[in-house]
C-alpha cells in the first residue's frame, strides 16, 4: 500500500523541474467536440472555432479538477480507481496520490476522492467517497479529517467542495459513493458548511442529490447543481452574513430539454469566471449560465461530462470528461487569477 508522504508529492508530479509558461512539449493532440453559440453574449466569453483538446485519456470516471498555480499542474481524481492523478504541460501524466480513498479491500462502490480544492494555504483539500469524509492534506503529506459525521451519523459520501475566502468550506453529500444506499446513516442528501473552528451546519436538504457547488464573485451566491433526471437544476442560494444560506434556493437554470433530447450528461461539477458565469457540466457538456440564469452556449463534448476548473494564465478551461481530461481556450478567467 502506498503511504502518501511529502516525498510522493514531489516525485508524482516532477515538482522540481516544472515547465516555465510556454515550455509545454509539442504535440498533434486529437481534438473532440464543438462549441454551440445560443447568445451573442457567448462570443465575448470563447472563440466559437476554438479546438477542445484531448490531453490524457485512459481513466475509468475523471472528476474533481484543480489546478495548482504554484506547481502549473493539473490535479484530478478518478473516483472508482481510487486514485489522483497529475497532469503536467511538461511531463503529461503522473499518477499524484493512491489510494486517494478507502485503504481496505472492501470499500464503497467509488471508494476514491472525487472533489478537490485547495485552501488559502494551497493545502489540497478532498472529498473522499470512501472513507464518508472531507479530508485536508497537510504540509508533511498526513490527512487531517475535516468532518466526517453530522449529528454524530456518517455523511452519505462527500461529492464536491467549495471554499469560502473566510476557510469555511461548502459541500455536497449525495449517496453515489455508497455500495449500499440501504445502509445510510442520514437519510436526506445535505448541503453543508464547515466552519473554520470544525463546526458543521446543515445548509439545505431540499435537493435530491446535490452535486456540484461553487460560489458567485462577491461570495453572496452559493450555486448547486442537481444530478437528477427528474430535476437536472442549478440553484442559487443566498448567502448570510453568518456564513450559513437560505434553506431553499431559487432555480436560476433547467436543463431536462437538453436531457430529454438524449444529450449525454447531467449537472454536476461547476466553475465560475471572474464576470460571475457558472461553467457548469450538464446534458451535452459544458453549459456556461449567465448570473441571470441565461444559457449563454455550450461547450458539446460528445460524452457524460463531471467537471471544469480554469487553470494556465487563468483563461484555460481544463474539463473532466468520462475518460479523458480536456482543454479549451476562452476569453475570459476563472476565480482567483
Amino acid at each position: 500500500m502506498l503511504r502518501f508522504s511529502i516525498g510522493v508529492w514531489a516525485l508524482a508530479c516532477l515538482w522540481i523541474s516544472l515547465p516555465l509558461q510556454g515550455q509545454e512539449a509539442s504535440a498533434n493532440r486529437e481534438t473532440v467536440g464543438s462549441i454551440e453559440v445560443l447568445d451573442p453574449a457567448f462570443r465575448d466569453l470563447i472563440e466559437p472555432k476554438s479546438p477542445i483538446e484531448v490531453l490524457t485519456t485512459g481513466y475509468q470516471w475523471s472528476e474533481g479538477p484543480v489546478w495548482i498555480k504554484d506547481k502549473g499542474v493539473l490535479l484530478f481524481s478518478d473516483v472508482p480507481k481510487n486514485k489522483i492523478h497529475c497532469w503536467s504541460p511538461k511531463n503529461g501524466h503522473s499518477i499524484f496520490m493512491d489510494p486517494s480513498g478507502y485503504e481496505g479491500k472492501n470499500g464503497e462502490k467509488e471508494p476514491g476522492s472525487n472533489g478537490l480544492m485547495t485552501d488559502a494555504e494551497g493545502r489540497l483539500v478532498v472529498c473522499d467517497h470512501g472513507n464518508r469524509r472531507v479530508y485536508r492534506v497537510e504540509s508533511d503529506g498526513s490527512k487531517t479529517t475535516l468532518a466526517d459525521k453530522f449529528e454524530g451519523k456518517r455523511f452519505n459520501s462527500p461529492n464536491d467542495l467549495v471554499i469560502h475566502s473566510s476557510g469555511a468550506i461548502y459541500f455536497t453529500d449525495p449517496p453515489y459513493g455508497l455500495r449500499d444506499e440501504a445502509k445510510r446513516e442520514i437519510d436526506y442528501c445535505g448541503v453543508y458548511r464547515v466552519s473554520v473552528d470544525g463546526k458543521v451546519t446543515l445548509l439545505t436538504k431540499e435537493l435530491e442529490r446535490p452535486n456540484g457547488i461553487a460560489l458567485s464573485p462577491d461570495e453572496k451566491t452559493l450555486y448547486v447543481a442537481q444530478s437528477h433526471r427528474p430535476a437536472p437544476i442549478y440553484n442559487a442560494y443566498s448567502i448570510k452574513p453568518d456564513g450559513t444560506t437560505d434553506a431553499n434556493g431559487k432555480t436560476i437554470f433547467n436543463s431536462l430539454k437538453y436531457a430529454n433530447q438524449g444529450d449525454p450528461g447531467m449537472p454536476d461539477g461547476m466553475c465560475v469566471d471572474v464576470r460571475g458565469n457558472l461553467w457548469a457540466s450538464g446534458p451535452g457538456g459544458i453549459l456556461v449560465i449567465s448570473p441571470a440564469g441565461k444559457l449563454l452556449g455550450r461547450l458539446m463534448m460528445g460524452k457524460p461530462t463531471a467537471n471544469c476548473a480554469f487553470g494556465g494564465d487563468g483563461s484555460t478551461l481544463f474539463i473532466t470528461s468520462s475518460d479523458r481530461i480536456c482543454r479549451v481556450q476562452t476569453k475570459t478567467k476563472g476565480l482567483g487569477f
